[in-house]
């Protein structure tokens, strides 16, 4: 199957909303996702929209990224966020240098193991390198073995940084790729 990788643009937004639900309503969302599918159904109009801009094609700060089947649909996306040094994390770990980070990752579960999600974090990666980030990062559930085993295979290591959820028991662990370990793009390995 052959899909275009491309960064959304602001008008996509209804399609936006539709794929973060879905990915919302995966089995592991509870591991992947800081939000609750209820939570993000009940959000305006207005919410999607702007979050849509935000991260739109030609956007500085961020950039959402998907993967479009030829009849149109959305089936896969992620989103590389701009973090700035002297500035703080979502978490409130101080920013240290200038990085990105991956969130909301997500392949619809018919399209998993067909290579797409390797070709999302090439153009991720592109898109990170090209703005001058020195890193890129991203947080994973410690139970979430499947997306841990993909990170490492497309070069991410865990940093030693982990991240409390809130008031229980679970934690988050920081995988890294730095800029300067990057020769091949992940779909040439």
């Amino acid at each position: 199957m052959s899909y275009v990788i491309r960064s959304v643009r602001a008008d996509e937004w209804p399609a936006a909303k539709e794929l973060r639900l879905a990915a919302l309503r995966d089995p592991v969302a509870h591991l992947a996702f800081l939000e609750t599918y209820e939570e993000a159904e009940a959000r305006p109009d207005s919410f999607w929209q702007e979050r849509t801009a935000g991260g739109a094609e030609g956007a500085d700060k961020a950039q959402q990224i998907i993967a479009e089947g030829p009849d149109g649909r959305w089936v896969g996306t992620l989103t590389v966020l701009v973090e700035e040094p002297g500035t703080t994390d979502w978490a409130g770990f101080p920013v240290e240098r200038k990085q990105g980070h991956v969130v909301g990752v997500f392949v619809r579960p018919e399209e998993r193991g067909s290579g797409l999600t390797e070709v999302l974090f090439d153009a991720a990666l592109e898109w990170a390198w090209g703005r001058g980030l020195e890193r890129v990062r991203l947080i994973v559930h410690e139970e979430n073995g499947r997306a841990q085993r993909f990170y490492r295979r497309v070069g991410f290591e865990p940093s030693g940084l982990v991240v409390p959820l809130g008031d229980s028991e679970e934690r988050e662990l920081e995988f890294v790729l730095e800029r300067s370990a990057v020769g091949v793009p992940f779909s040439d390995r």
